[in-house]
């Protein structure tokens, strides 16, 4: 699986760090705000999900998204200002909440060590990408990311957005691969189906937040682990 690859693609939220949590309870906080109202946060997960991958091909989607929340919620504010709001929230997460998964850093040196090209391909947005890079000091004292990854791109390198495949034709085309000699790592459907198109190889990193579609992502990815500890044990085994 890892023999003969040469770049190993890392999605972000729910793969290399613990926040697709954070992320329902920083929506949950904008609902209150602009509606006053108390939202279950597995009910905003869903339609969360469910709303990037219809408006995967939009430009936007996110912004686009906060419209959706204040047509649903009967908000006052613009969609720009909740964007906006929903920017404000999360920054205190983004810089003293998220983290990465246990053990991640510890995978991502042994396949640095090895050789790997590494990428990360993320439907986050680039102003967020460069929090957990530059204000996050947690993440940046386990990794730095400027050494790490050869490639950061986040939502706004492409015109359509996962469960699209076209990051990964950029990351193809940016690095002069084929798929052949790429495997993404994913937590999600709409990822693993992302990766699927573009014909790459990909694995599975569990996330208790991807739970509802666990038996279509085991049954369609070549592997899938429930911890870096098992994939780093994985990796070494294969390449030794």
């Amino acid at each position: 699986m890892f023999a003969q690859k040469k770049v190993i693609i890392f999605d972000m939220d729910g793969t290399l760090i613990d926040s697709v949590g954070i992320w329902n309870r920083i929506d949950k906080e904008l609902i209150e705000r602009i509606a006053h109202v108390s939202v279950d946060e597995s009910l905003l997960q869903h339609q969360r999900d469910a709303f990037l991958r219809s408006f995967s091909h939009v430009k936007d989607a996110y912004l686009e998204y906060c419209h959706f929340l204040k047509e649903t919620y009967d908000a006052q504010e613009s969609k720009e200002e909740i964007r906006q709001l929903r920017y404000d929230i999360a920054q205190h997460y983004m810089r003293e909440v998220m983290d990465f998964k246990p053990e991640a850093e510890h995978f991502l040196a042994y396949l640095k060590q090895k050789g790997f090209t590494l990428v990360i391909a993320s439907t986050t947005s680039r102003a967020n990408l460069h929090t957990y890079q530059t204000l996050n000091h947690t993440m940046r004292s386990k990794v730095n990311f400027e050494e790490t990854f050869s490639l950061i791109l986040g939502r706004e390198a492409t015109q359509n957005i996962k469960p699209h495949p076209e990051i990964y034709h950029l990351i193809m085309e940016t690095l002069h691969v084929n798929a052949e000699q790429c495997l993404v790592i994913e937590d999600s459907l709409i990822g693993l189906e992302a990766a699927m198109r573009a014909g790459i190889e990909t694995i599975i990193m569990h996330d208790a937040y991807s739970d509802t579609d666990r038996h279509e992502l085991e049954l369609r990815a070549s592997a899938s682990f429930k911890t870096y500890q098992d994939v780093l044990h994985y990796a070494q085994k294969e390449l030794a």
